[in-house]
């Protein structure tokens, strides 16, 4: 078993702005270490976390990877997320690189067909349309959770980005819950990019019934 990373140097006022890692974090990691044979098979060279919060998914995946040249990029909108996840890096002597940008934007032209892991725990919990944007762009605790219409409007804005920047053998994983539609988001990116998907682990989380998907391009 992976030990799950170190995040105990995070303060009590870190967690009033950034989220502290919790049920899906957790499902998250298990779903990684699951995979973890594969995912070391690949020799991945960059590992992209968007919206890293803690930086806690990104340390496990490099305790995964072990000693390798992998570039690990942590983007968040939240300032505040980008210093916890540059501090989770050091506590676990694991070289994350954090960003702070608005999903992968920015990223998209240098990073073209060239991540080999995505992760993406997104803010999916339904909300008013007007709670999602005033979280994003206050750029606040909300914006880590507070998902809009069906929890997806955050979630959207990045799907259309994904095969731009996933490389030929790269993998995606996304946190999701039952609201979000899933049948509807494995369709549309399989229609549109050609992107399949597969559910590698689910747990039921008070109310919520979490699920991870991993998608790959389908070998033609």
């Amino acid at each position: 078993m992976i030990p799950t990373p170190d995040f105990s140097h995070l303060t009590d006022k870190d967690k009033l702005y950034v989220y502290d890692p919790a049920e899906d974090t957790f499902l998250f990691l298990d779903a990684l270490e699951q995979d973890a044979e594969d995912l070391k098979s690949q020799k991945p060279l960059i590992c992209l976390e968007i919206g890293s919060g803690s930086g806690c998914v990104s340390a496990f995946i490099g305790s995964i990877l072990g000693s390798t040249n992998t570039l690990y990029l942590c983007t968040d909108i939240n300032n505040r997320a980008s210093d916890c996840t540059h501090r989770t890096g050091l506590c676990n002597k694991i070289p994350l690189d954090p960003i702070t940008c608005d999903l992968a934007r920015p990223l998209l032209k240098r990073l073209q067909h060239s991540v080999d892991i995505i992760l993406f725990n997104p803010p999916y919990v339904p909300t008013e349309s007007e709670e999602v944007s005033f979280a994003q762009s206050g750029r606040s605790i909300s914006g880590s959770w507070a998902g809009g219409i069906n929890g997806m409007e955050v979630t959207n804005r990045l799907l259309g980005d994904i095969e731009t920047l996933l490389s030929e053998r790269g993998k995606f994983y996304l946190v999701t819950l039952d609201g979000n539609n899933i049948p509807e988001i494995r369709e549309r990116m399989f229609r549109a990019f050609r992107l399949q998907c597969q559910i590698v682990a689910q747990r039921r989380a008070g109310i919520e019934n979490l699920h991870i998907l991993r998608f790959s391009r389908v070998n033609e």
